[in-house]
This record gives structure tokens, C-alpha cells and sequence, in this order.
């Protein structure tokens, strides 16, 4: 049973949350902001985790049906020790996304260490081991999301560069040739001032192909007296420009409602990285709630769609 609140089009599942950290088959603080893939008839859960030190990895899990979920005994990505990335990642590895890309599956992450968090891709094929690619960004920039395609023979990305320490971040978007090296950089959203998210934007999802276009959630943050909430919208890009905005929602279309969603250890945040689209239309969106466990919510693609235009 899906359980639907006065914001329209989403329905939360009634059982949320799917996963906390009573889940996880070792200790832990809280898991949070889980990628999301279909790969080998099995759904993919990349979970983050926050150990009891504070520093996170990440960690698999897999269903059949994509609600209930068994989770690996072990981490698969811990921060590395390799001199090339260890400096980048001392602190953690967090908030991955999963984009598949002709036949592999490419997992952006944020590399959090003493100089500030970089994006980093790495590659798997079947979930088994995990190779990483580079650290594609400079500091402090993360969120990064790649496109499920080339376009005009380049590899896209979404990422947020700044936003930290109360400034100002927006959605910017690059290309690369190789995975590797990124630019033909610009910006694409900017906050808009007084708005539901006027303090800082950023990509939660790669994007989804539809006929009117990529499908992108975002979310946006806005300080309040209070402390910060954290909301969802949705844009979409041009096919062929994906530089170019074609709609987006005027509005927030997803916010903290449930007592899991407004109480935890980052209290009033709904934070997507991962969506599936399904055959008959449905998207299934995992989503951290307070930085303390993992929801789900479906929604019809077409009514996002819809909201967009």
C-alpha cells in the first residue's frame, strides 16, 4: 500500500523506511542517499553509510522487487589508500549516483578530505569489483550526475560547484570526450531568490530519457530560522542541447511531511540519488531522509511531465 500526502504527484510507501541502520549487518550510525539500479534482474541499492568514527563508505544491497532489500555484510567502497585519491577521500566517500552507459554501470560519487569534496567516477560491471576513473572535478564541487548517453559524441554531467559555508550554489553542466577530462562548463540553474530553494541547487538524479526530453529531480535548500529544509523539483533538458531548459516545475513537488523525513541527525531533508523508471511508467525514487535512513516514493512519470511543462 502506498500511502499519498498533499503534495501530489508522489505516494510514499506505507512501510518507509525501507532501510535503517538496524539493517545493516554491522555497526553503523545511519545509511543515507542510496543510488538506485536495475543491473542482472536484480534491483541495486548503493547505500552510504556513516560509520561510528563519522567517515562514510558505501555499501550494496539487492531485492527482487525492489522494496525489500538485503544488504551486504561487508562495505564494498571504502575511501581509498591509493596516494592518488587518499588525500581526496581521508574523510569519506558519500552520496553515490548510478548511471548506466553502454553496458557498464558508472558511479559518481562526492570525495570528502582536508582540502574540501571533489566528484569522483568510478566503473563497475556487474557489482562485483569496483574501478575507479578519476577525481573529475576541482574543489569544493559535488552532486555530480552523468547522462545515460553521449551527446554529440561527449559524455555530460551534471555537477554544483560552491554552495558551502551559506553561499550561493546552482547546477552547472559539462562535457568530456573521455570520463576524464571536463569542460565546455556553463551554468544551467541558478537559485531563484526568496524561492523554496534559494540558498543552493543540486542534480539528486541522473537523468531519465522521455520523449520531451531528460528528466532531471533537483533538489533546493532554503535557511529558515530554524535551520535548512531540503525540497525536491524537477526540470527538463533538451534532447539534443541538454544545455537548454525546457520546463521545470514552478513549485517544489516533494518535501519533508513524516516524522521520518523531519527528525534525524539533519533534520528536514528529503534527498534523492537514485530513480527507476519502470515498464508501466512508474518511477521508484530512493531517497535519504534526515541523513538517518532510506524511503521510497512512486510517481507516475507522466505527472512529473506534466508538472515540468
Amino acid at each position: 500500500m502506498l500511502i499519498t500526502h498533499k503534495f501530489p504527484p508522489f505516494e510514499r510507501y506505507e512501510n518507509n523506511p525501507i532501510i535503517s541502520r538496524d539493517d545493516i549487518p554491522y555497526p553503523c550510525n545511519t545509511v543515507f542517499n542510496a543510488a538506485a539500479c536495475r543491473c542482472m534482474g536484480k534491483y541495486i541499492l548503493l547505500l552510504r553509510v556513516e560509520d561510528l568514527a563519522g567517515r562514510s563508505h558505501l555499501t550494496l544491497a539487492r531485492s527482487n522487487d525492489g522494496i525489500n532489500f538485503q544488504v551486504d555484510d561487508r562495505p564494498w567502497v571504502m575511501p581509498s589508500e591509493d596516494p592518488l585519491y587518499e588525500p581526496y577521500e581521508r574523510y569519506g566517500v558519500e552520496d553515490p549516483r548510478i548511471t548506466a552507459i553502454e553496458g557498464a554501470y558508472y558511479i559518481t560519487y562526492t570525495a570528502f578530505g582536508p582540502y574540501g569534496v571533489r566528484v569522483g567516477i568510478g566503473k563497475t560491471n556487474d557489482f562485483s569489483t569496483f574501478e575507479r576513473l578519476c577525481l573529475a572535478t576541482d574543489v569544493d564541487n559535488k552532486d555530480g550526475v552523468l547522462f545515460p548517453e553521449k551527446i554529440g559524441g561527449k559524455y555530460v554531467m551534471l555537477t554544483r560547484p560552491g554552495g558551502f559555508a551559506g553561499k550561493r550554489g546552482d547546477i552547472w553542466i559539462s562535457f568530456s570526450p573521455d570520463l576524464e577530462h571536463w569542460g565546455g562548463s556553463r551554468v544551467l540553474m541558478t537559485p531563484s531568490p526568496g524561492g523554496w530553494g534559494s540558498q543552493k541547487l543540486g542534480a539528486c538524479t541522473p537523468p531519465i530519457k522521455t520523449e520531451d526530453g531528460w528528466l532531471v529531480f533537483y533538489h533546493g535548500v532554503k535557511p529558515t530560522g530554524s535551520g535548512r529544509i531540503y525540497r525536491i523539483g524537477a526540470m527538463l533538458l533538451d534532447l539534443e542541447k541538454p544545455y537548454t531548459i525546457r520546463g521545470y516545475t514552478s513549485h517544489f513537488i516533494f518535501a519533508p511531511e513524516m516524522d521520518y523525513e523531519r527528525i534525524g541527525d539533519v533534520p528536514n531533508v528529503v534527498f534523492p540519488c537514485g530513480a527507476i523508471l519502470e515498464e508501466d511508467g512508474t518511477i521508484k525514487m530512493y531517497y535519504g531522509v534526515s541523513d538517518t535512513a532510506i524511503a521510497l516514493a512512486t510517481v507516475n512519470v507522466q505527472d512529473v511531465l506534466s508538472a515540468c511543462r
